[in-house]
């Protein structure tokens, strides 16, 4: 039997990530002359990578984007985001005390973000986190992104996993719909950026600190 595998979510889940995006997007939005956005409205921004942060931050202030823009736009936000990384950003409490506790029981760990994968492998790089994870996959690692059961498919077989073997914890309505439509549990945690009380999305189990992620947590959902 293949080892347990608990496949995470990126920004909101494993790490607190919004100020530094919220520096970079308002660095990239400055170049069409727009305001900046705050931190009230990250959670309608965050989840989808670069791109549709823009998209949603330009619309936000009623800017109509063309597709002649975006390039350059997207580009001047992932050079100043990977300059300025790790930033700000911090696993959240008791990630890496959780972390430590599922690898030396023999679970495999993996990332499954919609970020582009160079910058969620730089970002954890620098943290010194990649080592905790058998394959880090991000929004265009494969064809197709969160919530798209693929996504999370292919994620696991690149770490090694069983599907009927895995766990997804995540902050959003991607994270809990790509776990059901790959047949996955889910655990939501509340302090990520959903727009959406968490709860209402129907995750199998949330936690509110990730002491509660423990190994025992993990097979009592595998087992249900």
């Amino acid at each position: 039997m293949k080892s347990p595998l608990v496949v995470f979510d990126l920004d909101g889940t494993l790490l607190d990530t919004h100020a530094d995006l919220i520096v970079s997007l308002n660095y990239t939005i400055a170049a069409l002359k727009l305001p900046p956005v705050s931190y009230d409205d990250v959670t309608h921004l965050v989840g989808n990578g670069a791109q549709v942060m823009i998209e949603r931050a330009c619309k936000l202030h009623g800017y109509t984007l063309t597709s002649e823009e975006l390039p350059a736009l997207l580009q001047r936000f992932i050079t100043h985001y990977s300059e300025t990384m790790p930033g700000v950003t911090q696993p959240y409490p008791g990630l890496l005390a959780a972390l430590t506790t599922l690898r030396g029981q023999g679970y495999k760990l993996a990332v499954c973000t919609n970020k582009m994968e160079s910058l969620a492998r730089t970002l954890l790089d620098r943290l010194e986190l990649t080592h905790y994870f058998e394959t880090i996959t991000g929004g265009d690692t494969f064809t197709v992104r969160k919530p798209n059961a693929e996504h999370l498919i292919g994620t696991i077989e690149r770490a090694g996993g069983d599907i009927a073997r895995t766990v997804m914890i995540g902050d959003s309505v991607n994270d809990i719909l790509v776990a059901r439509n790959a047949g996955v549990p889910s655990i939501a945690v509340p302090f990520g950026y959903s727009d959406v009380g968490i709860e209402t999305l129907g995750p199998n189990r949330i936690i509110y600190h990730y002491d509660e992620l423990t190994p025992e947590l993990v097979e009592g959902l595998l087992a249900a």
